[in-house]
């Protein structure tokens, strides 16, 4: 069972080899921004023909999307 860590506030790995391979693969995928914050804010929809047939949005289209874009990839 793992413990917690009272410097870090996480859970130690326990010392299997299964849990090793999946920290390290979490590790690999945050390192690779898979998780964490989402960088644009956008909807998804808006980058699909029928959004941008319909006028949504985008960074790209439209300055204020660019700031609320750019303010959460840069805090």
């Amino acid at each position: 069972m793992a413990t917690q860590n009272p410097k870090s506030g996480k859970q130690a790995t326990p010392d299997d080899g299964v849990a090793q391979e999946i920290q390290r693969r979490t590790e690999e995928a945050e390192d690779q921004g898979f998780f964490g914050t989402e960088i644009d804010p956008t909807p998804n929809a808006h980058y699909t023909f029928a959004g941008q047939a319909a006028g949504k949005p985008t960074p790209e289209t439209d300055e204020a999307t660019a700031k609320a874009a750019r303010a959460a990839s840069h805090g």
